[in-house]
Order: structure tokens, then sequence, then C-alpha cells
């Protein structure tokens, strides 16, 4: 799930981005979630930079192909505009898609989550299809580093994927900091909030969907599992219901290895910590330490 703060303040904002372009012929890299948000508005439902070229062919060095994956509320624009180039600049075939949502809405992400799974999985067939590959990598946010693991475990998808990366996963739901309580209190509010996004209520600590989906234990053989999370996580709360356990399982606390690593929810698909950790967990025989510097709410950096 995703706060959705202030557009304009965020794009307002923009201007303070850093881009990173190593050369003439790598694509820019804007650890900026203000940059997300041009995005949308400039080209709304856009494919992120170096994303969806389906004639792309998988190197040796990095066989599977990557799908990105968004979270509630989001899109594949305003979401992956730093990590899909960041990905296509490393050598990866990315791809990304919108789901749970209406065609061309700028909010995806709402819908039932097992019908998201199954959006997923096709798009994964295409992927593989296209590319030729055997295996991809998934990279999700929030919802879209949960709701894969339904896919993985109900719906075929463990053969098909090599690594499962989340960035700030709702793997065990949220409490949102007991407003969930605060509006089943009310007459008709859990009801209110089922009928506008069946997703957010499946994302509810304890939830009949949760229980479903963590039965029988986190992980699937033959899958890697790495998750990538900050302290200040004030969607996902406790932060510590994101991380799974279970064999092929990592867990990061951003905080852990940079103190001045301020992401919360939304800026962590725009930190360039938590991606430099994404790279590792896609190439681990090439891991870089990342490097600590000031990452901050909301827009990232």
């Amino acid at each position: 799930m995703r706060r959705i703060g202030s557009w304009l303040a965020i794009v307002v904002a923009v201007a303070s981005a850093t881009a990173v372009a190593a050369s003439a012929s790598t694509l820019p890299v804007p650890y900026s979630f203000g940059a997300g948000v041009t995005a949308e508005l400039l080209h709304p439902g856009s494919a992120p930079p170096g994303s969806n070229n389906f004639s792309c062919r998988p190197s040796s060095a990095h066989p599977r192909p990557v799908v990105l994956v968004h979270g509630t509320f989001g899109d594949m624009t305003d979401s992956w505009q730093a990590l899909s180039p960041l990905l296509a600049n490393n050598g990866y075939c990315v791809f990304a898609f919108n789901y749970g949502g209406a065609d061309g809405n700028p909010i995806q992400g709402y819908g039932q989550i097992e019908t998201s799974a199954a959006q997923l999985g096709a798009f994964v067939d295409h992927v593989l299809a296209s590319t030729g590959a055997s295996k991809v990598d998934i990279v999700g946010h929030s919802q879209g580093g949960m709701m894969p693991r339904y896919y993985l475990k109900f719906l075929g998808g463990a053969p098909k994927v090599g690594t499962l990366v989340g960035l700030a996963p709702s793997n065990h739901g949220t409490n949102l900091f007991g407003l969930t309580g605060l509006l089943s209190a009310f007459p008709g509010g859990s009801s209110f909030v089922t009928a506008l996004c069946a997703a957010c209520t499946e994302q509810l600590t304890g939830s009949t969907f949760l229980q479903h989906l963590n039965a029988g234990g986190d992980t699937l053989a033959g899958v890697k599992y790495t998750v990538i999370e900050t302290m200040y996580d004030e969607v996902v709360t406790p932060f510590t219901s994101a991380f799974l356990s279970g064999p092929n399982v990592t867990n990061i606390l951003l905080q852990g290895q940079c103190v001045l690593d301020f992401s919360d929810h939304l800026a962590i698909i725009y930190d360039q910590i938590a991606l430099r950790d994404v790279l590792n967990a896609l190439d681990p025989a090439h891991a870089m330490a990342p490097r600590c510097v000031p990452v901050a709410p909301v827009l990232g950096g």
C-alpha cells in the first residue's frame, strides 16, 4: 500500500533530483520521486525508460529478464523512473506493466490481489516468450513485492522465477497505525474500504488473504528472496512485517547500512542505497556495498 502525498509539492521539488548519467550511452537515473510524478503528468501510463523492449535478448551475464511490479495506487510510470534505467544501464532486459486497475487510469493496484497475480503471470509468460529466457527475476514495491508470492505459490509461478526482491513489501500485512480498527468501529466502515480498494483490505494484518498466503511458510524451494525495508515505513506497519523467514531469504534494513537513510515507504523506490541492494540481490557475484549518503523521506535521493 502507498501513501499519496501532495503531488504538486513533489513536482516542485523535482528540481532537487540527482540525475546520474555515466556517459552519453547511458540513461539518466533520477533518484527523486519527483521524476516519477513529472513523468506521470507529462506522459501518463508510459513505460519507464529502458523498459519493454520486447526484442531485447538477455546476455549470458544477466540471463533472466527483470519484471518490475508497482505497488497499490501506483503505476509503472511513477514507480520506476530510477530503477528501470538503472537496470538497463547495467545490462538487463527490463519489463514493467500495470495491474489491478482500469486501463488508462494512473491509479492502479487497487483490485483483488488474486486477479492481479494472474495478470502478473500472463505478463511473465509474455516476457519469457518474447525474450526466449527460461526464468525472470521480479522486483516489486509494497503490494508489488508481496503479490508475486501468490503467483509463485498458487498460480504455478515458482518454476519461472529465479529471484524475488521486495522493496517495503506488505508480506505480513499492515495495521496502518490502528486506523483499520477505527474504521471497523463505524457502521459500514470496513465494507466501504472493501468496495473502493479490495487490495487494501487484503493487505490488512490477519486478513483471510494473508493467512492463506503465509500458511505453511513464507518461501518456496528454488526461489531466492530479498526484502529491503526502512524503519521509517509508515504504510507497512510495523516495518518488521515486511520481512520473510525461511530458506533462501535475505532481509535488509536500510538503516543498518546507513544511518543517514531516512527514506519512507514512498521514497524507497528512489533511494540509491536501496536500489544498490536490488542490483546486489540480482547479481550477488558482483555485489558492491552501497554508499552511505543522505536520503530524504518522500523524495528519496
